[in-house]
């Protein structure tokens, strides 16, 4: 049986675009931070994991969710990689 992002907690920490641009900073007390381009903290809000799956609703309300697949995070269009 597969271990899960959920079990191992691998996905605390930023993740990022190739270009840099996105940056989400996944808090263990899951909330996250999200920068876009210079502008810091652009999205803030809760996630909560189940499995490799991860649901996002920012502080207006607005959800999103992407899924992690071989150390990578696919999200709203966007792949992310764990920042090291």
């Amino acid at each position: 049986m597969q271990t899960t992002i959920e079990e191992t907690k691998e996905y605390i920490g930023m993740w990022v675009t190739n270009d840099g641009y996105i940056r989400h900073e996944l808090l263990p007390n899951n909330r996250y931070d999200e920068a876009r381009g210079k502008r810091k903290s652009a999205y803030q809000g809760t996630y909560d994991i189940s499995g490799n799956h991860i649901n996002y609703k920012d502080d207006t309300g607005f959800v999103a969710d992407g899924e992690f697949k071989e150390g990578v995070l696919y999200h709203a269009g966007m792949i992310l990689y764990k920042e090291k």
